[in-house]
Parts: structure tokens; sequence; C-alpha cells
């Protein structure tokens, strides 16, 4: 019979003395060999235990002789393991001549013939191993394991020795034309042919079924498969995706480059479900980004700068998933966003910019969110969010917001703008604001104040405008204001908003003091006595706490007044001994009807300050009243005076004698009874320009002291728990400590350290060392 070309003998007799050792193996190697090239049919149980039982007959024959005298043990014993060495070498010598038939047959094909040979006969063969493994399973339990047991180099299980045997007379010589073949099959899978996968996952089987452990043929290693088939597999892919994507390159576009890289290695990952160990992976993926991405990276570069002048952003995306992939591709990216951004920024910001002083805080600061906006979108979709572009974008958002042509004159003009906008955004207007929408500006405000470096300049502008919003009454809503402070601590901690904090207290201790003085009046005084009273409201505003100018004039209340106010300050003083009052007049307002001119039967309202009320109430005596007798009557200096009349003048509320007059000394003002409005309140308590530009410079003047004290402090505090320091390292140090406050100057830190040292806090040491003056 016949098998691949091999011919089967015919069966031999079975031995029928055990000690026959030639018949034996003549025997065992006809049985054998059925099972190795007749495995279709196999061996019925009748020969298989026939061929079983005299494997153990010709394993035992030496026992077989019980009268042996126990000093004959050692020798009885040795004969049984020469039996079972010369039956494990017969056996090593068959396999041999039968691997060197199926080489034979294998070298007469090629390519995927030789591929279904090279598998149809591992599988015969390895299958084969298993069923004489089991055969030869009483030598495996005595001869191979005390073998073994002994330290025998060479000797092996019997499926282990079909292996063995494979790997040194076939594998050796034949796995170059496998591997060929293989990487002949991927290649035509890679050029769009359809293969059969299942002979390259065969391959793989057997290759890393061959990685015998020399010093535990129990244990199974990989280094045959990667040796042989991972290591010319990875060559073979570089090559050709190397081949592939320079020729592709030079035909196509960039972008039409990186569609067909993400495909490549798509596929290439799916291969390995199909057919590879999944510890390919990884360097299977390295050696496709290598020869996809790598050695083309300086182009796809190049390329970005386009996509982001196009706003492609799909391709971006791309661009982005494929560089992300090689160590440090995405560096050269990052780099060129930050700039792309920045000078987003400052462009946007120029187009704004030409307004100069009147610029519109609301302009400037859509201008700085519109470019944000854009790019923290372009961020999250098509760089996901990545941190590394996050910082990018902050640094490219700093630069723009701290840095630009709104800026050139005044360094900290930002800061002053962002609070200005924050103002109008929590004031009340004439359209009210959804909460949805105030929390939405709010958080739009607090993503310009996260890139401000002079956060102390945004913090004084905006606890001024706090100040005006409560003491005027003019807030959106509370919950507004007190959302805003939230925020605002959340990003600067407890000591930036404290002091905004306290103001809210103070109106609310306020209210409570209003409720009590009320009481305390009806308790105190009848109706009679309170009929002059006229109704007012008191906030008491704590000194360290308000960002409030004193008076800068000096101005005497009308007489109107003088018995209400005097009334709650008698209250105030009985309630609180030892604390003083000052009035802060100029912060002052009300409301006078004018009963001389209506609208129809309504009488005018006009909305004044207390000094404006000090002049009209003058007129309630005269119909014209002279300049110098409002002049000495209120005691105002003349920069105050004059605006308040001008602006009465400006509504036509007061004509001038001579006509055209400005206010001065010389000048009388009558009242206009011809005074038409469209609105019954009328607003004369309007903040004059010049006001607003000289609360600004005194603000300005604050912010310096307040960061000469706040450097001073941070050189005590750093000096102190330091002892001794070198010069260099205070002013790195002190910079370190307050520049989430401002970014420090050097020369003013020196002159700081100069000032310490005059008022002996610290002193000169060796070496350009400083010491602490307890």
């Amino acid at each position: 019979m016949s098998q691949n070309g091999m011919t089967v003998r015919p069966q031999p007799p079975m031995p029928t003395n055990k000690d026959d050792i030639t018949g034996t193996w003549n025997y065992l190697e006809w049985g054998v060999e059925r099972i190795m090239l007749a495995l279709k049919d196999g061996v019925d149980l009748k020969t298989y235990m026939s061929l079983y039982t005299s494997i153990h007959n010709f394993c035992t024959a030496q026992k077989a002789v019980g009268s042996q005298p126990q000093n004959n043990l050692n020798s009885s014993h040795r004969g049984a393991h020469l039996l079972g060495e010369d039956l494990y070498h017969r056996l090593n010598e068959y396999l041999k001549r039968h691997l060197t038939s199926v080489h034979e047959e294998l070298v007469k094909h090629s390519d995927e013939a030789l591929l279904t040979f090279y598998i149809t006969e591992w599988k015969r063969y390895t299958t084969a191993g298993a069923y004489n493994n089991h055969l030869f399973r009483y030598l495996n339990r005595h001869w191979v394991k005390r073998e073994v047991d002994e330290g025998k180099k060479d000797i092996y299980d019997i499926y282990t020795l079909h292996l063995v045997r494979w790997k040194e007379d076939m594998f050796g010589s034949t796995q170059n034309a496998v591997m060929d073949a293989v990487l002949r099959l991927v290649e035509k899978q890679r050029n769009g042919e359809t293969i059969e996968q299942s002979k390259i996952k065969d391959v793989v089987e057997s290759f890393v079924s061959l990685g015998i452990d020399e010093s535990d043929s129990a244990r199974s290693t990989l280094d045959v498969y990667r040796q042989y088939f991972e290591k010319p597999f990875l060559e073979a892919t570089s090559k050709y995706y190397t081949a592939e994507s320079q020729q592709f390159l030079a035909e196509n576009s960039v972008v039409d480059y990186m569609k067909k890289a993400e495909r490549r290695l798509d596929e290439e990952k799916e291969r390995v479900a199909l057919y590879h160990r999944e510890e390919i992976m990884g360097p299977l993926m390295k050696t496709c980004e290598q020869a996809l991405i790598a050695k083309h990276a300086p182009i796809l570069r190049d390329e970005f700068q386009v996509l982001l002048d196009n706003d492609r952003e799909e391709d971006m995306a791309r661009m982005y998933k494929l560089l992300a992939r090689i160590p440090e591709g995405l560096d050269p990216l990052r780099t060129r966003f930050e700039a792309h951004v920045r000078r987003a920024g400052l462009l946007t910001i120029e187009k704004v910019a030409g307004q100069g002083d009147a610029l519109d805080p609301k302009a400037y600061v859509d201008a700085l969110l519109e470019v944000h906006t854009q790019y923290a979108a372009l961020v999250k979709s098509a760089f996901t969010g990545e941190s590394e572009f996050v910082r990018s974008l902050d640094n490219a958002c700093r630069e723009y917001v701290n840095r630009n042509k709104v800026c050139e004159k005044n360094t900290t003009r930002s800061p002053e703008l962002l609070a200005k906008h924050a103002d109008n955004v929590l004031k009340r207007s004439t359209k009210s604001t959804e909460e949805d929408d105030m929390e939405k500006l709010l958080n739009q405000v607090m993503t310009v104040f996260k890139y401000i470096e002079d956060k102390d300049v945004f913090q004084k502008f905006y606890s001024k405008t706090l100040a005006k919003r409560l003491v005027n009454g003019t807030s959106a809503s509370n919950d507004a204001e007190t959302s805003m402070i939230s925020k605002l601590k959340d990003a600067s901690g407890f000591e930036y908003t404290n002091k905004l904090q306290r103001m809210f207290q103070d109106m609310q201790t306020s209210k409570d003091l209003n409720l009590a003085y009320d009481e305390w009046r009806n308790d105190n005084f009848d109706k009679e006595d309170r009929k002059d009273e006229i109704d007012a409201t008191y906030q008491i505003l704590g000194t360290g706490f308000w960002p409030l100018q004193p008076p800068t004039t000096g101005f005497i209340p009308p007489p109107a007044i003088v018995k209400t106010y005097k009334r709650f300050e008698n209250f105030y003083n009985n309630k609180h001994g030892g604390r003083k009052l000052t009035w802060l007049w100029h912060l002052c307002k009300g409301e006078i009807r004018a009963n001389y001119i209506k609208m129809g039967k309504v009488p005018y309202t006009f909305q004044v300050s207390t000094h404006q009320m000090a002049i009209m109430l003058m007129f309630n005596d005269s119909d014209t009243v002279a300049y110098d007798d409002i002049a000495a009557a209120t005691t105002l200096d003349k920069g105050t005076l004059d605006p308040s009349i001008g602006i009465m003048l400006k509504a036509k509320v007061l004509t001038a004698s001579p006509e055209g007059a400005s206010p001065q000394s010389g000048t009388s003002f009558t009242l206009n009874h011809g005074f038409k409005h469209k609105k019954v309140k009328v607003n004369l308590n309007v903040q004059i320009k010049s006001e607003q530009k000289a609360e600004a410079e005194e603000t300005h003047k604050t912010i310096e002291e307040d960061r000469k004290m706040l450097m001073q402090s941070a050189i005590v505090r750093i000096m102190k728990s330091r002892k001794q320091m070198k010069h260099a390292q205070l002013v790195g140090e002190t910079i370190q400590q307050i520049k989430s406050r401002f970014s420090p100057k050097i020369p003013d830190i020196k002159k700081c350290i100069d000032i310490l040292l005059e008022k002996e806090y610290l002193e000169r040491l060796d070496n350009d060392e400083l010491g602490y003056l307890a």
C-alpha cells in the first residue's frame, strides 16, 4: 500500500518471543509506519493493543526473570534500561528516515503547492506523533522519565521527539522556502487578491510548536516562531510598505495618502486576528507605523499648516491619529498649532483695537473668546482633547490675551477691560438675562480670566465695580453675583475673594440694621415727630473691605436731610458704642419730585447725587440762584461743583445766565419751567468721564502700592522660613510665590529687597547671601 509516493510494508508476524529484539522491532516499525502513513485508515483496536503489548513486553523482558538473586537486581534493571534505550533509538532512526523521504517529496513543490504539501505533512506527522506518544507511554513513564530525571540531554517524551526530529531533519532545510511562499501569499492579499488564509495560520502554528525548551521539554518557547516567522515577516512588511508609500505619495496628495495609510494600518491589525499570533500585534504595528508614518512624518507635518489655514478638521483629526502612533510625532504639530492660534488671536484683536480708549469691553472680550472658542472646539474634536494640545492652546491664548495691540501702551489693559465687561454682564439691564444665559456669560468671563496674568488688576477693578453695583443697587441678581465670586474663589483661592464676600455680608448687615432702625424710630417717636423726616436707607460699609475713596471735597448737606441722618447717627452710636461713622456724601443719591413741572398730571422726578440734591433744593427759595451762592452754601470744590451743575444744564433742567455760560463765578442759574422729557423719571446722577479717568488712574496707583506690599511680604515670609539665602534664589522663589497674582518684574523685586534691607528686616552676608533679622 502506498501513501503520497511512500510505501507501507506488508504486516510482519507478531513476535512470540518477547526477548526477540529484532522481530519485536520489525513488528513495531510496521505499526508505527501504518500510523505515520496510513493515518486516514488508522489501525484497528486489536492491532493497536497487540502493538502496545509488544512494547510493554519488550521493555519488561529482563524483569520477567523472577528467580534472580537480590545482588543481581541492578543488572536486571540495567538490562531493561538497555532495552528501553534500544527501542528509543530505533524509533528515532525511523523518524529520521521517514522525514528524509518527506523532504524529498517536498522539494518537488513550490509556492502554494509547497505550502499545501508542508501543511498536510505537518498535520499528518504531528497527529501521528500524538498517537505514537500514547502507544509508547510505557516507555515514557519509565525509561524516558528515568533518563530525564538523571539529567540526560537529548532525551524527550515520544511526542516531543517527533517535534525535535521535524525541527532538525525538515525545518532547517525547508523553513526559508516555506516562509518565501507565505510572504508571497501575504503580498497577494495586500495587493487585493483573495487567498487561503488558513494556510498561513497553519504555518504559524507549526513554527510555534517547534519552540522546544532544551532545558525543559514540557515547556515551549516562541524563539523559533520569532526568529523564522516573525522576523522575516516584519522585514518583508517594512520593505513592502516603504516601497508602496513612496510611490503613492509621489503620485497623490498628502490627504489621500493619509487615508491610504489609515486603511493599511487597519488591514494589518485585522490580519493579526485572522492568522497571526497576538504577540505580533505590537511589533507589526510598529513596523507599519515606521514605514507608513515615521518615514514620511516631515511631509505630513508640512501639510498641517495648510489644513489649519483651511479649517480641514477631519483631515487634521486623521493626521493627529497617524502621528500620535510614532514617538514624539505630535510635538511639531503642537508647536505649529500654538503659533497659529497666537497669530489668529492677535489678528482678531487688531480689528477691534482701533477704538483706543473708547474700546468697548464687550467687543474686546468677544474678540478674545472668538479665537479661543474656535480652537478649543478643534482641540476637542480633531485632537481628542489631548492634554498637550490643550496646553498649546492655553499657551497661545495666554500670549494673545496679555500681549496684543490693545496692551501695547498699558500692559494691564486686558484685566481692566475684562472687569468692565463683567460689570456690564452683572448689571441690571432693560432686557432681562435668563439664568442659563447669565451662567454662560459668567463662564465666558472665567475662560478669559484663566489666561489673565495680572489677576490682581482684575481683582481691583472688579471689586470697585462690585462695590458700585451693591451701593447703587444695580446688580442683575444676588445669585449671579455670588456665582461669580464662587467661580473666582475656585480659580484663585479664598484670599482672592475674601473682601468681595465681606462686601456681601455688609449689605446683609445693612438690611438688618435698617429694619432695626425702623422699629427703634417707631418705638421712640410719634407720627408728628417723624413727619419732617425723609425716606432713607443706610448702608454701613466696613472700612477695610470696600474699595471706596474718601470724599475729596468739603460738603455741607442740605438742611432738609440733616434731621433724618442725625437721628440715624444717634441710633447707631447707641447700638455700637466706639464705632465712627464717616458719611460718604459723594456716593449718596436720592430722588427729588419737581412739583413745578409735570408730564400731564404727574410731576417729574429727578434722580440726583446728594451734591446735586443740595444744589437743587436751593431753588425752593428762588427760581434763580447765583453760582457763588451755591458754592458758599454747599462748600463743594470747583472740580465737583462745576460738573454737577453742568449735567443739569445739559439736561436743560436749569438755564444759565448769561445764556450759554459755563458754571463759574458770576454766572446765575434759573429753573427751566418749560422742561420736557420722554420719561417721568429723569436720571441726572451721571458719572463724568473725567471722574472715570481719574478713578481708573487712582486704581492703578493702588495696584502698584499693593504689589510692593505683596512682594515685600512674600520676601519676608521666604526669608523667615529659610533664614539665609542667595540673592538670585530669593528673587526666583519670590516670582514663584506671587506669579499667580501678577507677573513681577525682577527690578521691582530687587527694589523691595533694598527697602527691607533699609528697614532692617534683612541683612547682607558674604557671598551674595541675605540673612533674616528677627
